[in-house]
């Protein structure tokens, strides 16, 4: 969901430290004139945060880890840099009025109230955080459309399909495809990868990324929260809406056309492409993200998804078409699955099982507050936890 006018320049990154954070002040800084990073956001990584700050000199900083306050405050004392703490941080860091963009790059839900804090105060948005708009994307995007509000996607996948669906009319879209590298598991044996390690988990073989965010890539729980994103974004039904696998991960995603023809964004798999298209919009300028060669061998393919190999496919439209409360769930009983295999609780299979049973037990209210979205959230957590401990998911203690 966009509009048309121009991006203001003053920047505040929530998440700075994390893979996105980093990219954006790359390109911010590339970027030059006109383009000032105004806050910065971090949860812990003090000492790569206050380098943040000597390089880029945000007025304001929100600190979200209680136990870094203190050296975040101490060390930034008479520099006139604005600390924030306490619960309200993130939401009063982009409401701040020297704020007119904000980049969302927390990872999970813990970004909601922040993006639609910036909504709200009128802000726009370059959004990473697809949690946001699988959790509650019934309240964000009317709340966008209401107060004109710009959301520009800065997911690799959806900035794809942004550019390339604005050569027709929403109408005239028969299908939005989208891309997805398979992971480190696009070849393993089925055998293996139910008790595959967290080092095998982590081991992406185009992207580099949190780990979160790269477990959700092995599982393709990934694919899963960007389908949902992208129903919301393009404001498009489940049907219209496919997954193919790109080991390749070139062709970012596609967009096919009533007509016949299909039109897709390539480039090599450097998040700085979207990052900065979505803090240039509409206009393109000079970039410093990786450029595809196209004077050597290159060779693309395509695949159906294997869902025998990645089950959690399954869930993309079935957790779209029931929609409300629903995508909270899901994105809940995800985070609670992959910390508990992070932690060598559960087998890299249990992750897929323990979503399934807490979606399984949920009964979805269908046009929630968001009151009642975090009430699924906890609900979630606490029953994917419950499944984890009884040892339904798939216990282990040496996985890992």
């Amino acid at each position: 969901m966009y509009s048309r006018r121009h991006m203001a320049k003053r920047i505040a990154i929530l998440g700075s430290t994390g893979s996105i954070g980093t990219n954006a002040l790359e390109v911010i800084e590339h970027l030059g004139d006109g383009y000032q990073v105004t806050a910065l956001s971090a949860h812990r990584q003090s000492a790569k945060l206050l380098e943040q700050v000597r390089r880029h000199k945000p007025t304001a900083v929100a600190v979200t880890d209680d136990r870094e306050v203190e050296q975040i405050s101490t060390a930034l004392r008479g520099s006139g840099v604005t600390v924030y703490s306490g619960k309200r941080a993130l939401e009063d860091l982009v409401c701040r009025d020297d704020v007119d963009t904000v980049l969302a790059a927390i990872v999970g839900a813990a970004g909601l109230p922040a993006v639609l804090a910036a909504v709200r105060s009128g802000k726009s948005l370059a959004l990473a955080n697809k949690e946001a708009l699988v959790v509650a994307g019934s309240l964000l995007i009317p709340e966008a459309r209401e107060r004109g509000v710009s959301i520009l996607p800065v997911d690799s996948e959806h900035s794809a399909i942004f550019q390339a669906a604005q050569c027709g009319r929403t109408n005239e879209i028969k299908r939005v495809i989208l891309t997805a590298s398979g992971g480190p598991f696009r070849n393993r044996p089925l055998q293996d990868i139910e008790r595959a390690t967290l080092a095998d988990a982590l081991n992406h073989p185009t992207w580099r990324m949190g780990n979160k965010i790269t477990i959700d890539s092995a599982t393709m729980f990934n694919k899963v929260l960007e389908f949902i994103e992208a129903c919301w974004l393009f404001d498009l039904p489940p049907e219209k809406i496919d997954i193919v696998v790109h080991p390749e991960s070139v062709v970012h995603s596609m967009v096919e056309f009533i007509d016949g023809s299909v039109l897709a964004q390539l480039s090599p798999p450097d998040m700085r492409t979207p990052i900065q298209y979505a803090l240039t919009y509409p206009q393109r300028v000079d970039g410093i993200s990786r450029k595809l060669d196209l004077s050597k061998h290159l060779t693309l393919n395509f695949y159906p998804p294997d869902y025998e190999r990645f089950p959690a496919l399954k869930l993309a439209r079935e957790v779209a078409r029931r929609g409300g409360t629903c995508g909270a769930v899901l994105n809940a009983a995800n985070e609670a699955a992959v910390a508990a295999f992070a932690a060598g609780k559960i087998t890299f299979g249990g992750i897929t099982r323990t979503v399934r049973h807490t979606i399984e037990a949920h009964l979805v209210q269908a046009h929630p507050t968001l009151d009642v979205l975090s009430e699924a959230d906890r609900w979630a957590r606490a029953t994917a936890d419950r499944y984890i401990v009884e040892g339904a998911a798939g216990a282990t203690k040496d996985c890992n």
